[in-house]
C-alpha cells in the first residue's frame, strides 16, 4: 500500500470538503425537531458508501432511525471486516458557548492542531471518524488493494442508547457475520503517540424525581414545616459518596475486578502530565476516589455523577417557592463484570430507601450497557498495532477508556466476534461539548492507517 500517502495528499481537499458537507446536516437524534435532518444524514451516508465502492448498500428501517448497511464481498473464503459507526450527533447546547455556529463547519488552527481542525458538532464524534472508513474503502477499491470482504453498519441512535441497533443486530446475524468488528469512536494519546482502546466502561443512566407537597408552596408560609424536595434531593445525592469519594450504594462494588499491580504499572507507562491536565481544564486540583490516580479513576474504576439537576423557580429575579418536585439525571460508569441492569436495580432500591417520609421518589431508567475488554494478544489488536506503528513510526499503547460504547458488548454476545477500537480523536477535541473539533492531521492520518489494518489482519489470519 505504498500509494496510500500520495492518494490522501492528492485528494485531501475533496476529503475535507465532503466531511464538511456532512457536518452541515444537524443530525441530533435526541431532539425530534431534527428528525428529518437525521434521515437526510442517513441518505447522505448511503450515497457516500455507494460512491466509495460498496457493491450493495441499503437503508434498513428500524423502530427508530434507519441503519445504513453496505458491503463489498470479493471472496466468501476471505476474512470479513465489519465497520460500525454512527451518523447522529449530540445536541449542540449551550449554543452561546460556541465560537462559531455548530452546524456551520469552519477550519481553525489551535496549539494542538497547527495544521487546522474542523470545528462543528459531530466533527470527531462520530462523523469525522466514521467517514475515515468510507474514504479508506474508496482508496482500497480505486487502487485494487482491498484484501478482504468489508461490511458497513452505520446507525443513527448511538447518542440516545442504540435501542434500534440491538433490535437490528438480533434480527440480522447472518447478514452481519464477520471475523472482526472495526470501530473509530474513541481517541488516542496524542498525535505523536497512538494508542488502542482495549477497555470500555459500561453505563447505567437514570432519572430521579422527588415529590413533596402537591403544589409549589410559599416559602414564607410553609418553609421549615414541609419537606423541600430540592433540599432533600441535594442531601440524597450528596450521600451517594463518602469522604473518600467511594460510592455508598450497598453491593455496588461486589463484582468490580481489581487490576493487579503489574497491570496498573503497564497503564502507567502511557504519557501523562497532571499539570497539563489541570491547566487544560483550568482547575486547581483533581478530585476522585482515594487510592487511585487520575488515569485509573477515569478508566478502570466505576463512577457516579449527576448530569443535570433542576426544580423550582430558575427564571430571572426572585420567586419564593418551595417546589413540589425536584429532578436529577444520574449516570454511573461501570467496569467489566458489573451488570448494568443489576446496578440500576441496586441504585433504585438504595435511592428509594434513603428518602425521608415527607417525600416520594421515582427512579426512571433510561439506558445502559456493559463494559468491554479486548485481549491484546488477539489478531485484531496486533493488526491495528502494526498499522499504527507503520503510519506513526511508534507502536501503539493499550489503554482503557472511561467512556462507554454499550453496543460493543452487544456485538460480542450476538455476533460472537471481537471489536477493535481504532480511535484517532484527542481528549482536547471537546466531544459532547461546545466547540467540538477534529484535527485535519487526525482525519487524514486515519484514512492512511485504516487500509493497513485490513492488510495486516488478512496476513495474520492466514
Amino acid at each position: 500500500m505504498e500509494n496510500i500517502k500520495s492518494y490522501v495528499q492528492q485528494h485531501k481537499d475533496r476529503f475535507i470538503n465532503e466531511l464538511i458537507e456532512l457536518l452541515k446536516i444537524p443530525s441530533v437524534s435526541a431532539d425530534t425537531a431534527y428528525s428529518q435532518d437525521v434521515i437526510d444524514t442517513a441518505e447522505a451516508v448511503k450515497e457516500s458508501l455507494s460512491k466509495a465502492g460498496c457493491d450493495y448498500v441499503e437503508t434498513c428501517d428500524t423502530p427508530g432511525y434507519p441503519i445504513i448497511y453496505g458491503e463489498k464481498i470479493i471472496d466468501p473464503n476471505l476474512p470479513t471486516v465489519l465497520v460500525y459507526g454512527h451518523y447522529d450527533v449530540q445536541p449542540p447546547d449551550p449554543l452561546e458557548l460556541w465560537t462559531s455556529p455548530p452546524f456551520e463547519p469552519v477550519i481553525k488552527t489551535t496549539d494542538i492542531h497547527p495544521e487546522g481542525a474542523i470545528f462543528a458538532r459531530g466533527a470527531c464524534d462520530d462523523k469525522g471518524q466514521m467517514y475515515m472508513h468510507v474514504k479508506a474503502l474508496e482508496y482500497m477499491v480505486q487502487n485494487n488493494e482491498l484484501p478482504c470482504n468489508v461490511k458497513f453498519m452505520i446507525e443513527g441512535e448511538e447518542e440516545v442508547g442504540s435501542a434500534s441497533l440491538a433490535w437490528f443486530v438480533e434480527r440480522n446475524q447472518e447478514k452481519l457475520k464477520n471475523d472482526v468488528i472495526l470501530i473509530s469512536d474513541t481517541g488516542m494519546i496524542s498525535n505523536q503517540q497512538p494508542s488502542i482502546t482495549t477497555g470500555l466502561r459500561g453505563l447505567s443512566y437514570v432519572e430521579v424525581e422527588v415529590t413533596g407537597p402537591n403544589r409549589d408552596l410559599h416559602s414564607g408560609l410553609y418553609g421549615g414545616a414541609v419537606a423541600n424536595p430540592i433540599n432533600i434531593l441535594a442531601k440524597m445525592i450528596a450521600s451517594l459518596h463518602d469522604e473518600n469519594n467511594h460510592i455508598t450504594i450497598p453491593g455496588f462494588y461486589d463484582k468490580v475486578q481489581e487490576l493487579s499491580a503489574e497491570e496498573r504499572a503497564e497503564m502507567a507507562k502511557a504519557p501523562f502530565s497532571l499539570e497539563k491536565y489541570k491547566n487544560a481544564l483550568n482547575i486547581a486540583d483533581v478530585y476522585g476516589e482515594k487510592g487511585y490516580v487520575t488515569n485509573e479513576r477515569n478508566s478502570i474504576r466505576p463512577t457516579l455523577d449527576v448530569n443535570g439537576i433542576w426544580g423550582g423557580y430558575t427564571g430571572e429575579g426572585a420567586k419564593t417557592v418551595i417546589a413540589s418536585k425536584a429532578f436529577a439525571k444520574i449516570s454511573m460508569r461501570l467496569v467489566p463484570n458489573q451488570e448494568w441492569e443489576e446496578i440500576t436495580e441496586l441504585f433504585t432500591k438504595h435511592f428509594t430507601s434513603i428518602a425521608p417520609a415527607g417525600v416520594t421518589v421515582k427512579v426512571t431508567p433510561h439506558h445502559g450497557g456493559q463494559g468491554y475488554v479486548t485481549p491484546i494478544d488477539s489478531i485484531g489488536y496486533q493488526a491495528a498495532n502494526k498499522a499504527y506503528t507503520e503510519t506513526f513510526g511508534v507502536p501503539a499503547i493499550p489503554v482503557r477508556s472511561g467512556g462507554s460504547i454499550p453496543i460493543v458488548a452487544l456485538f460480542e454476545k450476538e455476533l460472537k466476534s471481537k471489536t477493535i477500537l481504532m480511535g484517532f480523536g484527542l481528549d482536547s477535541d471537546a466531544i459532547h461539548s461546545p466547540n467540538e473539533h477534529f484535527g485535519i492531521f487526525n482525519y487524514l492520518k486515519g484514512i492512511e492507517t485504516i487500509p493497513l489494518f485490513y492488510k495486516y489482519f488478512v496476513e495474520l489470519s492466514k
